[in-house]
């Protein structure tokens, strides 16, 4: 087999040894042990020994003066790791991998590698494939002996090849290879080989104790072996002489697990799960042995009845149906993958049986997108958007998403994702940023371009992982969109319902896809309280004059739609929306514009309606003296007083300032958990009591100011006209209880005496109060009075 072992550590970050002057010595990188265990003797009687001088780099001297040729070319040549190599395969085998399992993923990979190049090479030798059966692998775990075996029939490894690829950390057969199709321009250097995965052989290290590698190359005539220990600062090398191991071609890797691993993964069902979950859509069978059960006739003789005799030899036989255990090889991998497949020969059905089958659900998506990228980047992708949200809200926003499904060369790699789509891949983190708002789509991504490296940095700069990221959020974009344009407008419905608030979030978190996000919002609005419309519908709605897009932001849609901001704008026809979830307001200041129309808030001051004429500077005129004795009695409860253009029909409303928080905003604000107090009062800005002239209260109020400004009925009416605006316009009174008592007291002086009691009854029913509750006391029912006067605001 030719291990796909990739440079992705260079060759550079391990320094040669050089042996004593005037000995040669058959050296070979390697990376098995992470420890010199001393002096390793080798059968040609040279002694080689591991020291340190002067704190220096450890360095192998020559320790023996003599070493004889054998005759005999079946016994076992000991070679000798580097030391420093042995360190890099501690970090390798504790550091790199995060999980042991991925050791099996890594050996499948290997052997892929190997068919793909043997079939590659079969092209223009085809004696290389023959008398060596089928392309293909099979894992045979064995829980008695505690050990795994994993073959194939692909290209085998010479003897030379075995001391490169497996005796030298990051030294790849496979990318030796592509290397050759670089440089010879007849061969072509176009293949499809996996061999990126750098150290990947060396993670067998994880649970295994030993390893035994037999590979026969058709290029040579004999079989060699590979062994080699944990812990061990050596390897050894012999040729194959027993018949019962030969192979006609390829490669055998012998796992001989550890104490703590045999009983996980020297189960059958175990590696059968493992097999399916990373290499399902490697494009040759793997066979895994598997214990099987199938019903079959036996033949008994049958008892003979009481009171019958036996004869001899003429005993009747039953047939009786009994079920056997037996081990066979079973196929792993029978899917194909869906995204290899030609979109136009894929039903729908089978679009909608992959995605519940591949992420466990039960509805079918709502939409689907399979594409393919060439050119700069290859990949292949099929997205789906849920046909629900999450249940909880804590999936939602979950960093470790497991949405999408990463494949290299149809070997699955992660769906582990740690904030924006952070991937671990063996010896290297991808990160393609995949945009958090997006993280409800699901779906597979397939890449025969994606750089395996094991700095960070480079990777977040690299101009592929940009180029992928921004197709697949531009596809998502696409498939959203056609559901948004479909004549069932259910589907969409559906859609806004469970993701409205990830397109949003979108809003604010990507300045960048405004344009595209916009056109999928929705919202209702005083002209469809019902039915929610998008902003296009909006504005082919508009009056040719209306220059801006109005809304206000409530904690509800009644409170919106009962809000005395809208007054006036729905008095002149003017459309507004209704931003009744805590996270509109904030997308929408975002946004800022639509179609060069600016949104306005209507609770903030400076509206512009259009409609500024003679009447309107006479008013304010007249009713300036009123504005400056109400604003003389509220202090620095507010900035200043003034005539309003929004009211209609209530006397007064309490308007936010232009760059500061609305009152929706404020109580957001105030609800957050961590909430700075501080940045509440600068946030909050000033506060804007506009007035209504044509309205009663407010007339009354005018009077007073110009008759008697001292009067304290007067006064206490503006202090409870401010407080029930707060509470009108959406602001939280600062003492509740206090208003309270207000309004309790004014109800007291309207109802006081309506409906017939008298001034005597109602001191008697005062003195019987607070005189001795013993005596026992009859409560008379007063009937009310039937006379009420022309102008009782109470009649019906």
């Amino acid at each position: 087999m030719a291990p796909a072992l990739s440079g992705t550590l260079g060759a550079s970050s391990v320094a040669a040894l050089r042996p004593c002057a005037g000995r040669r010595a058959p050296l070979a990188t390697s990376s098995v042990a992470p420890r010199f265990s001393g002096a390793a003797r080798c059968a040609r009687g040279v002694r080689w020994g591991a020291g340190r001088t002067g704190g220096r780099l450890v360095k192998v001297r020559c320790d023996t003066a003599v070493a004889e040729k054998l005759a005999e070319e079946e016994a076992a040549e000991q070679f000798e790791y580097q030391a420093e190599v042995s360190r890099l395969m501690d970090l390798i085998v504790h550091s790199l991998y995060s999980h042991k399992e991925v050791f099996l993923r890594e050996l499948v990979s290997n052997a892929s590698d190997a068919l793909d190049k043997l079939r590659f090479l079969g092209v223009t030798d085809s004696s290389l494939l023959a008398d060596g059966g089928e392309l293909e692998i099979r894992i045979k775990p064995d829980p008695d002996a505690g050990t795994i075996t994993i073959t194939d029939t692909g290209v085998g490894m010479t003897k030379d090849e075995l001391k490169d690829c497996l005796g030298t950390i990051a030294q790849s057969g496979t990318s030796k290879f592509l290397k050759a199709l670089k440089e010879n321009k007849d061969l072509g250097a176009d293949n499809g080989l996996i061999g990126q995965f750098g150290v990947g052989f060396y993670s067998a290290f994880l649970v295994a104790e030993k390893i035994v590698v037999s590979t026969k190359s058709p290029k040579s005539d004999k079989q060699y072996v590979w062994e080699a220990v944990a812990d061990s600062s050596s390897y050894v090398i012999k040729e194959e002489t027993d018949p019962e191991n030969m192979l006609t071609r390829g490669t055998q890797i012998t796992l001989f697990l550890r104490d703590d691993d045999k009983f996980e993964f020297a189960d059958p069902s175990r590696i059968q799960g493992l097999v399916k979950n990373y290499s399902q859509f490697v494009s040759f069978p793997i066979y895994t042995w598997q214990e099987k059960s199938r019903t079959v006739e036996v033949e008994e003789d049958e008892e003979p009845k009481e009171g019958e005799e036996a004869t001899e030899g003429e005993k009747k036989k039953t047939k009786k149906t009994i079920t056997e255990k037996y081990w066979d090889w079973e196929l792993a991998n029978e899917t194909k993958p869906i995204w290899m497949r030609n979109p136009k020969e894929i039903e729908k059905t089978d679009y909608n049986e992959f995605y519940k089958k591949t992420f466990n659900e039960f509805l079918d998506p709502l939409a689907h997108t399979h594409f393919t990228t060439e050119g700069e980047v290859e990949f292949r992708s099929v997205l789906y958007v849920p046909g629900m949200a999450p249940l909880s809200n804590d999936e939602i926003m979950n960093p470790k998403t497991k949405n999408i499904r990463l494949y290299v060369k149809r070997v699955f790699i992660s769906d582990d994702f740690d904030g924006e789509l952070m991937i671990q891949i063996t010896d290297s983190v991808i990160i393609l940023q995949f945009p958090r708002y997006l993280s409800f789509v699901k779906g597979v991504v397939d890449s025969n371009d994606l750089p395996l490296n094991v700095s960070r940095e480079i990777l977040q700069e690299s101009r592929i992982v940009r180029i992928m990221r921004k197709r697949l959020v531009r596809k998502t974009f696409d498939m959203i969109e056609e559901i948004s344009e479909k004549d069932d407008k259910e589907d969409y419905k559906k859609f806004w319902e469970s993701f409205g608030k990830f397109i949003k979030l979108g809003c604010i978190e990507d300045t960048g896809n405004h344009k595209r996000l916009a056109p999928l919002l929705r919202f209702h609005s005083s002209k469809n309280e019902t039915e929610m419309i998008s902003l296009d519908q909006y504005v082919e709605n508009m009056p040719e004059n209306q220059n801006a897009i109005y809304y206000i932001a409530t904690d509800s849609l009644q409170s919106a739609k009962t809000a005395p901001f809208l007054e006036k704008l729905v008095q002149k026809d003017i459309e507004v929306l209704y931003l009744i979830e805590p996270i509109d307001e904030v997308a929408i200041q975002n946004l800022q514009t639509y179609k060069e129309k600016k949104f306005v808030d209507i609770s903030k001051e400076d509206l512009e309606l259009g409609d500024e004429d003679d009447d309107n500077k006479e008013t304010k005129q007249e009713y300036t003296l009123l504005c400056d004795w109400v604003k003389q009695q509220l202090g620095d409860k507010v900035a200043k007083v003034q005539i309003s253009k929004r009211l209609s029909s209530s006397p007064c409303v309490l308007v936010s300032g232009k760059f500061g928080w609305s009152a929706n905003m404020e109580r957001l604000m105030k609800a957050q958990t961590l909430g700075d107090t501080s940045s509440l009062e600068f946030m909050r800005g000033r506060r804007i009591f506009e007035i209504n002239p044509d309205h009663p209260i407010v007339k009354d109020l005018n009077a007073a100011c110009k008759n008697e400004p001292e009067s304290t009925e007067a006064k206490r009416a503006v202090e409870l006209l401010y407080e029930t605006a707060l509470i009108s316009s959406g602001y939280t009174p600062e003492s509740p209880a206090e208003l309270g008592g207000k309004i309790y007291e004014m109800m007291a002086i309207a109802l006081g005496g309506r409906w017939g009691r008298s001034d005597t009854e109602e001191a008697e029913s005062s003195t019987s109060a607070e005189g001795d509750s013993s005596e026992g006391t009859v409560t008379e029912v007063i009937e009310p009075s039937e006379v009420r006067p022309e102008n009782d605001p109470w009649k019906d």
